[in-house]
């Protein structure tokens, strides 16, 4: 299985590594990756592998069997052999705004603690569709709490849990539509504030910023009917 660096250090923006295989599609297979791979309604990085004779633009990351990730090639070009050693390089400024955004989604279920029916995240802006019979009265009093807790500076940690004691709280789990990773005998919960300041805990396998001041100011955009039941609330990064 490829090592999720990102998990260890969402932070790390370049190292080695070593192609270990390829895929039928053209994709390259590392020992270990800085590279997020689509999952959860974060895109898969992007950026690049170097090695002594070539240079190649990856365009995104995807899961592959076995465990594995593979990154994709932004166009066919020639890949870096098997054994080869590289260096992986992300497009940080990317990632680093699917952290922010990814980490206020987190912070936007808690001041709408309702059930998550779906979510996606890109580098402008990301959403939540919640189970919503009705429509929301004060969009602005709620853009006002959610910054409120941004300019908490609370820390983003991390603990792991195993998949019986999620099943002895199955009330971490927020969102309806995607349920946590299962299978490796434990699972990841991401944690916003500590001791009596914790508003959120919740399993998460994605890349966060280690505390919310770093997301900066959002603002929330359109709040659209998807359903009798669904609405969905979408969010922007202002700068």
């Amino acid at each position: 299985m490829t090592e999720l660096l990102f998990l260890e250090d969402a932070y790390l923006r370049e190292t080695t590594g070593k192609v270990v295989g390829h895929t039928q599609e053209g994709g390259v297979i590392l020992d270990g990756t800085i590279f997020y791979a689509t999952s959860g309604g974060q895109p898969g990085d992007s950026g690049n592998l170097v090695w002594d004779t070539g240079t190649l633009k990856i365009a995104t990351a995807v899961k592959v069997d076995g465990g594995d990730i593979a990154l994709v090639p932004a166009e066919p070009a020639a890949l870096p052999p098997v054994g080869t050693d590289v260096i992986q390089q992300l497009d940080w400024d990317r990632r680093h705004r699917h952290m922010r955004i990814h980490t206020a989604l987190h912070l936007l279920s808690v001041v709408i603690p309702l059930p998550v029916t779906g979510g996606s995240i890109g580098a402008e802006k990301g959403r939540l569709d919640f189970n919503m019979p009705d429509a929301l009265t004060d969009k602005d009093a709620l853009e006002d709490l959610l910054n409120e807790l941004i300019d908490r500076d609370l820390q983003v940690s991390e603990s792991w849990i195993t998949d019986a004691e999620l099943d002895a709280n199955p009330g971490l789990v927020k969102t309806m539509s995607v349920q946590p990773p299962r299978g490796s005998g434990r699972i990841r919960l991401v944690q916003i504030g500590q001791g009596d300041e914790q508003v959120d805990l919740q399993p998460c396998g994605g890349t966060h910023v280690a505390r919310t001041s770093e997301i900066g100011r959002v603002r929330l955009g359109k709040i659209e009917n998807k359903g009798r039941q669904n609405r969905r609330v979408n969010l922007l990064l202002e700068t």
